[in-house]
């Protein structure tokens, strides 16, 4: 028996035809595209070059017989079509996801795979942890993805990796197990001739004046900023907003203002550089980085172990921000004695 096309562009031949005509990677690069919503995103992502996405799409297109996006203005949309075939891969790369995890746990700690997904900040410290993870398990490939919150959110709603590194939670949710185990203070920081890089004890209300370098709405760090004005009944002077923290601190160094900033993203500059932290009332705000995955999901022999890896590694990052600390502490002092009038 044939089957014929019957001019509603549904693919011939059934899940036969689409076994044999289409290919795995064509599905992992559509399920990328429409979460991305672009395919030159999703190409850096997979590690491939725009026109190779662009093609294999196009197989795919031809091969079920209908158009799967759309461009909308300078992006682009998935159709009908191209929402269907995602719901599709979303469910077979999640099947593959879960066998990955029965297999790597049949085969223990020798081999295996861990996803990582952290927030911006988190870059400075996530790659340490790894780093040492790595070390003691040297077979398990890991893969490490940074970005703001907003998309770790929609990576962890999706199950696109096996844990999550962000900050303080805004909400509770009853589904996503939440588990402190980092430090993260938040501290101010300014060029190191500002005038009141060698002060001490500095009344938050001193900076109601300064000009403000903050991340962009939505920012973790830049809610607890708010929020501590706030709570001084002051309202911060916000200078300009960036995306970044090596941005924010090039900034600075430039004279346009002060930031807020975690101590982790400064652990570099506190051996010397042109940036002073400021001890002011009220500060570091004290936060915690989060291990964060779904509740629902069982987590695979070594997501399980990276997570009893990282909370115990607690002291080892403890010990490197107190280092860090004491470094700025001790420019502080240097600069107070070349100030001082009998200097």
């Amino acid at each position: 028996m044939t089957h014929a096309n019957d001019g509603r562009n549904a693919f011939p031949g059934g899940a036969d035809y689409l076994i044999r005509h289409a290919t795995l990677r064509q599905l992992q690069l559509l399920e990328a595209i429409v979460r991305l919503g672009s395919f030159t995103r999703a190409a850096e992502e997979l590690f491939l070059t725009q026109p190779t996405v662009s093609m294999q799409i196009k197989k795919l297109s031809e091969t079920l017989g209908t158009p799967l996006f759309r461009h909308v203005g300078r992006t682009v949309e998935p159709t009908d079509a191209g929402r269907e075939v995602y719901g599709a891969c979303r469910e077979i790369l999640s099947t593959l996801t879960d066998l990955e995890v029965k297999l790597s746990d049949l085969k223990g700690l020798k081999r295996g795979r861990l996803r990582l997904g952290v927030v911006t900040t988190a870059k400075y410290v996530a790659p340490e942890i790894l780093g040492a993870f790595c070390k003691k398990y040297p077979g398990i490939e890991v893969s490490l993805g940074v970005t703001n919150r907003e998309h770790i959110l929609e990576r962890l709603m999706g199950h696109d990796d096996d844990l999550y590194v962000a900050g303080q939670p805004r909400e509770v949710n009853e589904q996503i197990e939440c588990i402190p185990f980092a430090p993260n203070p938040l501290v101010v920081v300014a060029r190191i001739d500002h005038p009141l890089a060698c002060e001490r004890d500095i009344p938050i209300e001193a900076l109601a004046g300064e000009s403000l370098i903050l991340r962009e709405p939505g920012s973790g760090i830049r809610d607890a900023v708010v929020k501590c004005f706030e709570q001084a009944g002051l309202t911060p002077r916000v200078r300009m907003q960036l995306g970044s923290n090596e941005a924010i601190k090039h900034a600075i160094v430039g004279g346009l203002g002060i930031s807020v900033l975690s101590l982790h993203s400064l652990r570099l500059e506190s051996a010397g550089g042109g940036l002073a932290l400021l001890d002011v009332q009220g500060f570091p705000i004290m936060r915690r980085w989060h291990l964060l995955h779904w509740r629902g999901r069982e987590l695979s022999l070594v997501a399980r172990t990276f997570l009893d890896f990282a909370i115990a590694y607690e002291p080892e990052i403890a010990e490197r921000l107190r280092n860090a600390q004491a470094a700025f502490d001790q420019t502080r002092e240097m600069l107070r004695g070349q100030r001082s009038p009998s200097a």
